[in-house]
């Protein structure tokens, strides 16, 4: 009987067959992912906006009218906030909100997910249940699939009205991708917060390790809080078929005496321009001395692409954006972006990764004088294809507030020089071009 043959185990391909093959395989994903779009938006032809008319700046009243006007979301007078960072300083305010309700406790949330704060915050709920507040819960069906049985178990028990916002239907998959990414708490219909932060350990905390993700949210009181409260009914229109009327959830709320002009613009998937596109675009092309954007997710369609050059390099305006680096939670929409990083920097674009952990704030903040606080990233999935809201304040004090936070942040991120960037690797450069065809689903 002939012995087995012993054969030499053949070697590993060479390192840069290895990149060129996984780029190549990314590449026709997102070749076959982006020619399956069938409504393609003329954003992707390069077609992008043009402000017509005069100069306006953020801080007049003919950009709140603009604004008003491109979102139909009103603006309202007397209205205050309080900013918010990092779950140490936003979790006491976000249980103290709840533990003060009277009539009614409205929340909706993209994630809830497991730790202490889960348990807390059910705790919370269910013993203003049990008190004789109706309490109305709305969870994202995907984004909250981590959270605990137990946990819905417990809040249903207390009497608390729990819907998922739409649970996955063989019959309805073209509407997976369509999510309730908005992040409100309405108390008395009075008192709203609004910003990043999902219910999870990973919020905890000070951003003091990469366990614990850095965030922004506010707490908001004034007539604008019927705007919170309206993107709260619509989701839980669409989930339960409940409209919710009455002076618990819509009380006349006077303005306040040492309040300013807020909106809250929100917006839903669609083919079309969105409510907080139109606005992200009116507000980039407003700015004259500063731009400064922390973007969770950072994936800009061709569009605003050009509108960053634009203020950077033709109108001179200083123009910082912020993302997260190495401990990002998405890798492949950090690449994606990283696509455009060449094209900004060589405009005058200053480009930062943030480096203690995930970054997952959204805030845009421009010219001292306007800022944006809420659930929005700057890519596609938060512009066309999610449920997104975010308050807009027109007030020095909150943008000099912003600001002050932002530049702490970058203190601790790493810059990028255009020069430094273009010698990155040649695998790289390919895999961010690959990643860049499907940034319409990222």
């Amino acid at each position: 009987m002939r012995a087995p043959r012993l054969t030499r185990a053949p070697e590993p391909p060479p390192r840069w067959r290895a990149h060129a093959a996984w780029a190549a395989g990314i590449a026709a994903t997102g070749a076959a992912w982006y020619a399956a779009g069938s409504l393609a938006h003329r954003r992707e032809q390069r077609h992008g906006y043009a402000l017509r008319g005069p100069e306006i700046e953020v801080g007049s009243p003919d950009f709140l009218r603009a604004a008003e006007a491109l979102t139909s979301a009103p603006i309202s007078g007397g209205n205050r906030l309080d900013v918010l960072v990092n779950g140490d300083r936003i979790f006491p305010v976000f249980l103290d909100t709840i533990r003060a309700a009277r009539s009614t406790v409205n929340l909706t949330t993209y994630v809830y997910w497991r730790g202490d704060i889960a348990h807390e915050m059910a705790g919370c709920l269910a013993d203003k249940a049990r008190e004789g507040v109706a309490v109305n819960v709305i969870l994202d069906a995907v984004g909250a699939a981590k959270m605990e049985r137990e946990l819905l178990e417990r809040l249903r028990d207390a009497g608390v009205r729990v819907a998922l916002f739409r649970p996955p239907k063989p019959y309805a998959l073209t509407r997976l991708n369509n999510r309730t990414h908005r992040k409100v708490l309405v108390a008395d219909g009075r008192v709203g917060m609004i910003g990043g932060v999902g219910i999870a350990e990973e919020w905890t905390g000070d951003a003091h390790d990469p366990d614990h993700w850095r965030d922004t949210h506010v707490r908001v009181e004034g007539p604008v809080v019927r705007g919170l409260q309206g993107a709260f009914a619509e989701n839980w229109l669409e989930a339960t078929g409940d409209v919710l009327v009455g002076d618990d959830y819509l009380p006349d709320i006077e303005p306040l005496e040492d309040g300013g002009p807020m909106q809250l613009v929100r917006s839903r998937s669609t083919v079309g321009d969105t409510n907080v596109e139109a606005l992200y675009f009116l507000a980039i092309a407003c700015a004259r001395r500063t731009l400064d954007l922390t973007a969770a997710y950072f994936a800009p369609r061709p569009a605003f692409v050009d509108a960053l050059c634009d203020a950077a390099g033709e109108r001179g305006v200083r123009t910082r954006i912020l993302v997260p680096g190495r401990h990002m939670d998405k890798p492949v929409i950090r690449v994606a972006g990283r696509a455009e990083y060449e094209r900004l920097l060589s405009a005058g674009v200053e480009l930062y990764e943030y480096a203690p952990t995930m970054l997952h704030a959204k805030t845009l903040c421009i010219d001292g004088a306007w800022s944006s606080i809420g659930s929005v990233n700057f890519d596609n999935r938060s512009f066309q294809q999610n449920d997104e809201a975010t308050l807009c304040v027109q007030s020095e004090r909150v943008a000099a507030e912003l600001t002050e936070a932002f530049e702490r942040d970058l203190r601790v991120s790493e810059p990028f020089s255009p020069e430094r960037w273009r010698r990155r690797p040649w695998h790289r450069r390919v895999t961010e071009q690959a990643l860049k065809l499907a940034r319409r689903e990222l």
